[in-house]
Formats: C-alpha cells, structure tokens, sequence
C-alpha cells in the first residue's frame, strides 16, 4: 500500500439532504451547515439521510460555504467523493515508476485540448515519440465486488472516449485511468444498465486500441493510497 497525497478531514457529519448537484446540508456537531459537493454523480449510494460523511474546512470570504465534502460511509469505511482532487492523485501515480500503469513517463502536461474536449494529460515517455493522451475518471460506485462507472449518463465522458478512439487511429497513444474508491471492488466494468451509449463506446474504443486502467485506491480520512490495478470484468457480465 503506498501513500499518494494527503487529504486531512477536519470534521465528521451527519448528512441530511442534498439540495442541487454541489450543495448538501450536513449535521455537524448538533448544526446544520451547508458543504459543498464536489463530484456531479448522483452517489445515492452514498449521500443518504443519517449517514457519516467527512469534511474539510475551506474558510474563505470568496466562497459561498465553508466546507467541502471529502468522504461518506459505506460499509463503515470512508469512500472518497471530491473529484477536486483527482488530478492531484493522478500526477502522484504518474510520477512514480513504480505504480505508472504507462510506463516511462518523462513528463506529462496537464488540460490538453484535443479535438472538442480538454484532456487531462498527455504523457510523454522513454525511448519513444509517442504520445499518450490520458483522460482521468474517479468511480465511487460498486456492486457485488464490480466497481462500475458512471452512476449517471455522461455524454462528456462517451465524448472523452471518443476523442481518444480517434487520437489512436491516428497514430498516437490513448488512454484511461479509472480511479476506484471502493476498496471492496474485485474488477471494473462501464456501467451500461446506467448509461449504455457509455458501455458501448467504452468497449469500442478499447477494441481500436484505447487502454483502459483501473487503479484500486483507499481514503482513511487523512491519506489517499494506491492498493493495486484490477481488472476489467467480462464484456456482458458482472
């Protein structure tokens, strides 16, 4: 288990309600706050009324809450839920040899417009001109060991995968990373009774030649670790 970067809580609430896609009501020490939410999926699973989630304080005269929301329970175990964070955790993959699943990174530039879409990176390697253009995702999601992204329609993520098909098709490398905070997840599969049109160009774009890497992290409430890459579960099956 490696450390990747720290990501401290400052409180634990109770939640209670989310009242649009980046504003909740957290109970926090018998108060009611408002925090914000930093992760558009529906996460049903996970912000529900009662249960444990935790918090960081964000002071600042510029925003509208004090609190982001870092965490909620499941299974007694915190899951991580701030997508604010996901580029941090990637560079702290991609700088290190050892858990890269791109192997030979010199560098890496960060929001990189490609066709219609911003990228997250494009990688620079050893010993090779190639490219590889590499989009970021965080799952939060997992049922019976799968861990399954998205948990709501996304045509920017199908739009995303189809930017990557064509960069392959034109020479260069593409990719996916698949940042999986369900450390119970024993593989990954697109999740198509959500968003089939995802599936369904997930999988072809894999068959002209995308990669697609599913890495297993954890969240204690202060660290943010790399367990392991799993893999993908069978196309059609769970």
């Amino acid at each position: 288990m490696d450390r990747l970067i720290s990501v401290a809580a400052d409180e634990e609430g109770i939640f209670r309600e989310r009242l649009n896609k980046f504003v909740a009501r957290v109970d926090i020490n018998g108060r009611e706050e408002l925090v914000h939410v930093h992760d558009p999926g529906r996460l049903s699973e996970l912000l529900f009324e009662g249960n444990r989630v935790l918090l960081k304080s964000m002071p600042s005269p510029n925003r509208k809450t004090r609190w982001d929301l870092v965490a909620a329970f499941f299974d007694n175990r915190p899951v991580f839920v701030h997508s604010g964070y996901h580029r941090k955790i990637a560079e702290a993959i991609l700088s290190d040899r050892k858990l890269s699943p791109i192997k030979g990174v010199t560098s890496f530039k960060a929001e990189v417009k490609l066709g219609r879409s911003r990228i997250d990176f494009v990688v620079q390697r050893d010993g090779t001109p190639q490219q590889v253009w590499l989009e970021v995702k965080g799952c939060t999601l997992a049922e019976d060991g799968v861990a399954l992204f998205p948990d709501a329609p996304t045509e920017r993520g199908r739009r995303h995968l189809s930017e990557l098909r064509e960069a392959v098709k034109s020479g260069v490398g593409g990719a996916v990373i698949f940042l999986v905070f369900r450390s119970d997840a024993r593989c990954f599969s697109p999740n198509s009774k959500t968003d089939h049109k995802f599936s369904d160009e997930f999988w072809n774009a894999l068959r002209d030649g995308v990669r697609a890497y599913p890495l297993l992290l954890e969240y204690d409430g202060n660290w943010i670790y790399f367990l392991r890459e799993i893999p993908l579960c069978e196309q059609g099956g769970r």
